[in-house]
């Protein structure tokens, strides 16, 4: 039995560099405001800071909690998209007709990370956290669903491994 798991997150460098000086900018822009006002607006202008304060701290929260766990075995591939999916979701081998691992342009095909695409129709929904590589699955039904992985050879493994339930089933 060969058992393939990933866990990723939004974690990039860049992502974290940015949202520090978004907060470096919005804790700035509070000081010159606060220091030209008079007096008794202080408080409205505190109150306000410390709103956006709490916006982008929930914001920041959110982002860096979203959590992309994909499983292979030999049951199907399990998915799980935390938050926004509570538990893994089960894709069986029966309802598939090919899934394979493939190199995808995130901005061009699906216009970033993240949850993208309406339906598994035409180029299908996409879970991804970062990279460009992915595993493809195309259902019975004519619907697609592309699941980002950083570990594309180790995928490819374990899928070669499960081709037969695949063949067995079409």
């Amino acid at each position: 039995m060969k058992v393939f798991t990933e866990t990723q997150r939004f974690n990039q460098w860049w992502l974290i560099l940015l949202f520090i000086v978004v907060v470096l900018i919005v804790t700035y822009d509070f000081f010159i405001e606060y220091h030209q006002i008079e007096i008794g607006a202080g408080t409205k202008t505190l109150t306000s800071f410390i709103i956006s304060l709490l916006i982008l701290g929930l914001v920041t929260i959110l982002i860096f909690s979203i959590k992309l766990t994909t499983r292979i075995d030999e049951t199907g591939i399990y998915y799980q998209f935390f938050p926004f999916h509570f538990s893994l979701k089960k894709v069986a081998w029966e309802e598939l007709n090919a899934c394979y691992v493939r190199k995808y342009n995130p901005i061009l095909e699906y216009g970033g990370w993240g949850i993208r695409g309406l339906s598994r129709k035409g180029r299908g929904i996409a879970f991804n956290t970062k990279g460009n590589m992915g595993i493809q699955l195309k259902f019975k039904d004519g619907g697609r669903l592309l699941l980002g992985t950083q570990l594309p050879e180790k995928a490819k493994l374990s899928l070669n491994n499960y081709q037969y339930k695949l063949k067995s089933d079409s």
